[in-house]
């Protein structure tokens, strides 16, 4: 709407396109007046861009009894003769914005800014003059609020919805004035909904031609936003109205504003107000009324007064050109400022909105240059104001040209020169970049010493400095080349969210509200989705009750929400509203105590697709990569209803299972918790597979070493492809989760204020911050890349005992071969057995020997010492198991004593073969 630099927008191409018009014109009888006004629409506030004094709670938004329609009581409209003059008025709003926007009083991003010029041809007849009046509103529309719906929507303090309550009521407006349009009746239009569409009434649905522009973006990332943008642009061009020419004699029209304010005045004078007593009115509820009506009769007669100083005479008009041009002049400070930007040292602010960046300038004089507060003694030379500000902030001392930066005592940590807190004096160099507070940041130029750092950019934008300071925070920035479409996203809301929860620490110390927030990324080994789900690194808040510990995570949605009310709560606070009134649950701060995660880890599954056990002991780690404690898991292939397989059921090849049904059973057994704040109630979840929702264990209190003795039995009915993919590549994780009480805090505790307690937390921590970030990325990956080792390790065990055996019996059939006569040495079936060898699988005939006591002639019970696995290789393995199947499963020892070695760790007996050189093999 505005534009940047020389790309010059919608409002200043309208602008100079009409007083081009304007100057063509050389009719006598006909001039113009031309007026203007700029305000802008922040949280159901008004505030006027164009003017240094605002009532707190905004402007009144009235409506005129007569016409119907609403306008903003007291907004500054400046008569203006020329293009220039509008421009410099821009200027002077969009400073405005600047201040308010870094002072935290509006963000540029979710306000709305409106130009209004009204354009008047006065026309002199022979009947007098004729006023042809019309008023164009270019009005800026604040983007809508990019937040995931899930993190909002599960928030109890619903309220957050008003985030978009002018956006939403404009397009409710827009849909209603689109079903009139195309022929439906008895529609309501909501006009009163919310500020922006009382103001414009008329230009919506009134005597008017409106032009809706609609920006879009290409990139796949904003598909959701690019459709709704679309859906409502369709919904507002079905709109259609008539506009006639606004035309009234001047004569006529002051005469009525004559007739109207008398009336108005009688009826104030003889209280002849008629207000109708309903059933159910008190007395103080009439009396509030007729207060009430009496400030709409002033508000209105205020504004006829204004209408009629307007109209009445030419010359009024000149006099106040003159007035307004000459207040202009006295704005325009671009020429010396920019001489003055090539030969003196300066500070130049960077805002989010890059219309915004470059607009405050403060010049650095020789000697010292304070910083602080307006309301300090004396009062600095730079004047900041908001969050975390103090009165003696910091002083800048230049001595022949260079300059050194000192924070004052306890601002050192509110003041960052490069991302970095600010601890003692720092000598400054061209295009450091210097953050005061929560908000004020600026870049450091000296022209007289421009020397700068090599890796530095031509130009510093408010996202290189945002970069900067989440690196020196341990957060890994990179530019777009080699970055996966997750690690984008993931950067980009980082960058976006960073500023906003320093902010919001920045709120709790103010208001006292003994909670600190940090970003924390959790990495999509750690979640709870869904095997197949896809998986992506999510970025949330971290809320700490710094008085007992107690945390918790939001949704990047939820903590939007969140954001808005507390600087809502924040912004009544500055109007001086009492806030020990407010409920915990209307607190944005408060939040009832839930279940933490402690931790989570993973267990892979390659095991269950061999039909083999796993089991271990598992460090959990919490969303930093720091172990929390471990569990002790089980994971084992078994029967229908949970018993053991037998040990013949290893198979060789996954594929083996394809289309059998499968058992297998999750046991957690127990595990340890290192934390004491935990030892509440401690709980494990965890999902397998496809599930809609986790299994849970039992909750166990009151210790750090609880004994779940958990297990299930999950079934797979057919064995499919996809389920020997979630084996081989897919894993169970286990979220370890910790009760959380609202115990009573250390009284020691409560004398410290927000700021100290979150000092001493922050100093609690060993690590550093970078230190801290890092693992963030990668300590998970690593416990479940260890995880998913010790499963491939079992299986090589498996394997080699296996391989071990092969190359036993080909050894043998070798020492065989050497031990014959020469004579009867044949080489064809030699290579036959030693090719069956090493081409057999030793799985056709899996044993468990099972001895018979032929002196008793009776079974003996089975024990591990009557129990041998081997595995058969070479030719007789299809013999053999042929003639088990025969046999029911029985062959005789002596055909298999010959595969049985007893210093191969596969004998769980070493004296079954000493004790029995006769028995049988079960199979």
């Amino acid at each position: 709407m505005i534009g940047y630099g020389a790309n010059k927008g919608i409002v200043p191409t309208t602008c100079d396109e009409l007083f081009k018009t304007m100057a063509t014109n050389d009719d006598p009888n006909k001039r113009y007046e031309v007026m203007f006004s700029m305000l802008e629409i922040y949280n159901e506030q008004v505030r006027d861009l164009l003017s240094k004094d605002n009532p707190k709670g905004g402007l009144n938004v009235r409506q005129n009894p007569k016409l119907g329609m609403f306008y903003v009581e007291g907004l500054k409209k400046v008569p203006v003769g020329s293009y220039s003059e509008i421009e410099k008025r821009m200027e002077q709003g969009t400073q405005s914005r600047t201040v308010a926007s870094t002072n935290m009083n509006a963000t540029s991003s979710r306000a709305h800014t409106v130009v209004t010029i009204i354009f008047d041809q006065i026309i002199k007849t022979d009947n007098g003059e004729t006023k042809k009046s019309s008023t164009m509103n270019l009005v800026d529309l604040a983007g809508s609020e990019r937040a995931d719906s899930t993190g909002a929507t599960g928030d109890r303090l619903k309220e957050g919805a008003n985030i978009n309550k002018s956006l939403s009521a404009l397009g409710n407006v827009i849909s209603a004035l689109a079903d009139l349009s195309m022929g439906k009746k008895k529609v309501m239009v909501p006009y009163r909904d919310s500020v922006l569409t009382k103001l414009l009434q008329n230009a919506l649905g009134g005597n008017s031609k409106t032009i809706m522009i609609a920006a879009l973006s290409p990139a796949d990332i904003n598909y959701d936003e690019t459709l709704g943008t679309l859906r409502y642009a369709d919904r507002a061009k079905k709109i259609q109205n008539k506009a006639v020419i606004n035309e009234s004699p001047l004569d006529k029209l002051i005469r009525e504003l004559k007739e109207e304010n008398e009336k108005l005045k009688r009826a104030m004078e003889s209280g002849g107000m008629v207000i109708k007593q309903e059933a159910g009115m008190s007395s103080e509820d009439l009396e509030r009324m007729r207060k009430q009506m009496e400030e709409e009769i002033r508000a209105q007669l205020m504004a006829n007064q204004a209408m009629l100083e307007e109209s009445e005479t030419t010359q009024n008009w000149d006099q106040k050109l003159a007035a307004a041009q000459k207040e202009t002049h006295s704005l325009d400070k671009d020429v010396s400022d920019a001489t003055r930007k090539k030969n003196e040292i300066y500070l130049i602010n960077l805002n989010e909105d890059p219309m915004l960046s470059g607009v405050i300038v403060h010049f650095i004089k020789d000697g010292e240059t304070s910083i602080g507060r307006k309301d300090a003694q004396p009062m600095p030379d730079i004047c900041l104001n908001g969050l975390s500000i103090q009165k003696v902030h910091a002083v800048l001392t230049c001595k022949k040209n260079v300059v050194e930066l000192e924070p004052m005592s306890g601002s050192g940590p509110k003041t960052k020169v490069n991302g970095v807190p600010l601890t003692s004096k720092k000598k400054l160099t061209h295009k450091d970049r210097l953050l005061f507070g929560s908000n004020h940041l600026y870049v450091f130029l000296n022209p007289k010493n421009p020397e700068k750092s090599e890796d530095l950019p031509d130009e510093i934008t408010w996202e290189f400095a945002q970069k900067e300071i989440a690196q020196v925070k341990g957060f890994a920035t990179a530019t777009g080349a080699g970055m996966s479409k997750d690690q984008l996203i993931a950067q980009e809301q980082v960058l976006e969210i960073l500023p906003m929860v320093s902010e919001v620490n920045a709120i709790s110390e103010e208001l006292n509200k003994q909670k600190s927030f940090d970003v924390v990324l959790i990495s999509a080994a750690a979640q709870e989705n869904t095997y197949g789900a896809a998986n992506n690194t999510t970025v949330t808040v971290k809320m700490k009750n710094l008085l007992n510990g107690n945390t918790w995570l939001w949704e990047r949605g939820k903590f939007m929400n969140r954001r808005y009310l507390i600087q809502d709560m924040y912004q009544r606070f500055l109007d001086g509203d009492d806030l020990s009134k407010v409920t915990k649950e209307q607190d944005p701060f408060w939040e009832p105590t839930e279940d933490t995660l402690i931790g989570s880890a993973n267990v892979f599954l390659q095991s269950l697709s061999y039909a083999l056990d796993f089991e271990d002991k598992i460090m959990f780690t919490d969303y930093k990569g720091q172990e929390e404690g471990y569990i002790v898991i089980h994971v084992t292939p078994c029967q229908k209803d949970g018993k053991a397989l037998e040990e013949d059921a290893f198979v060789d090849e996954p594929h083996e299972l394809l289309g059998k049904p499968y058992h297998f059973k999750v046991t957690v057994k127990n595990g340890e918790v290192y934390k004491q704040r935990f030892s509440k109630g401690i709980q494990v979840k965890y999902r397998v597979y496809k599930d809609d929702s986790f299994t849970e264990t039992k909750l166990v209190k009151n210790t750090l070493k609880p004994e779940f003795k958990h297990n299930k039995v999950f079934t797979f009915s057919k064995i499919t492809k996809e389920h020997l993919e979630f084996f081989e590549g897919g894993c169970i994780t286990f979220m370890v989760y910790g009760t959380q009480e609202d115990t009573v805090p250390d009284p020691k505790l409560l004398k410290f204020t927000t700021r100290e307690l979150r000092q001493m937390d922050q100093g609690s921590v060993p690590t550093s911050a970078a230190v801290t970030r890092r693992n963030t990325h990668f300590a998970l990956e690593t416990a479940s890349d260890q995880s998913h080792l010790k499963t491939e390790v079992l299986l090589l065990q498996r394997k080699y005992e296996r391989l071990a055996a092969k190359e036993r019996r080909m050894q043998d059939i070798c020492k065989e071969w050497d031990a014959k006569p020469e004579g009867e040495k044949q080489y064809e079936p030699f290579y036959r057995a030693v090719s069956a060898v090493a081409h057999s699988s030793g799985t056709r005939l899996k044993t468990r020997v099972h001895l018979l006591n032929q002196q008793k002639h009776s079974k003996k019970s089975q024990t591990d010492d009557d129990l041998i696995s081997l595995f058969v290789f070479g030719e007789e393995e299809d013999d053999l198991h042929n003639e088990a199947e025969r046999n029911g499963g029985v062959v005789h020892y002596e055909r298999v004593k010959h595969h049985h070695h007893k210093d191969l760790p596969l004998a769980r007996s070493q004296s079954f073969v000493n004790k029995h050189p006769f028995g049988f093999v079960s199979c």
